[in-house]
């Protein structure tokens, strides 16, 4: 299965309850806003949000786990990773610090632990445990009217086309999340439009890693060269100072 959530805007009463749920089943603590933190209810401490939308619509804010997530091409000692239950998963042990993961996110959505003295990159990670046990996604377990469910990527997408079908008047004929950067496993349909979780009316349809690959392969010889030139200066520094307190040079 190609575990994907859909959420319906139409249905959703702005309850919080899937905020609050993903917080319990992630043991993250309550919030503390700070003034670097956007305006979009997301931070370290929150992983998904409801946001007011036109029109005064409430509509759900969280990772989209792309198919082909610009996040994982963009990090150099992979980190992050793409699950076989089709959620971008993160390694805490393996990240850097880098932060390019955040540069690289189209929907500017992981956020990073500026408060903690060792921070991590935070952000929704699918439930990808509870997914993994045949189970659904703390979110969607909660929300009272179904706004947003879980399911098979495929069949959350014919059932997207069907609501619109069967009511155009009420929602765009638009699948957020179906094409836009090589589709997402979190998608939506909605009576408003959605651009403006991106300030963008429209995304390309070209995942963002087709054009990122060619640099990121020229990552690890950066490295290795910054490495060597790091040694061979520490080397030189190093035999100055023998040479100078009278050491035998190595």
């Amino acid at each position: 299965m190609k575990a994907a959530i859909l959420t319906d805007t139409t249905k959703c009463i702005g309850c919080n309850e899937c905020v609050i749920a993903c917080k319990k089943v992630n043991n993250l603590p309550p919030d503390a806003p700070r003034r670097w933190d956007r305006d979009d209810g997301l931070t370290a401490r929150n992983w998904t949000s409801i946001v007011q939308g036109p029109s005064d619509s409430f509509v759900r804010k969280q990772c989209r786990h792309c198919l082909d997530p610009a996040c994982v091409s963009a990090c150099p000692v992979g980190a992050l990773t793409k699950s076989p239950t089709g959620a971008v998963v993160y390694d805490s042990n393996k990240c850097m610090g880098c932060r390019y993961c955040m540069m690289a996110c189209p929907y500017g959505i992981p956020r990073y632990e500026w408060d903690q003295v060792v921070p991590h990159v935070r952000k929704c990670i699918l439930c990808n445990d509870r997914v993994a046990k045949g189970l659904q996604p703390a979110c969607t377990e909660a929300c009272p009217t179904q706004a947003t469910i879980f399911g098979d990527r495929d069949e959350l997408l014919s059932e997207a086309h069907r609501r619109i079908a069967a009511e155009p008047r009420l929602y765009h004929d638009k699948v957020w999340g179906e094409s836009e950067l090589g589709g997402a496993s979190v998608i939506y349909i909605s009576n408003v439009d959605l651009g403006f979780l991106t300030g963008a009316e429209s995304l390309p349809a070209t995942p963002v890693p087709t054009t990122t690959e060619h640099a990121m392969e020229a990552v690890p010889f950066a490295f290795t060269g910054a490495v060597a030139a790091m040694a061979g200066i520490n080397w030189i520094i190093t035999r100055r100072m023998k040479r100078q307190t009278g050491g035998p040079d190595e």
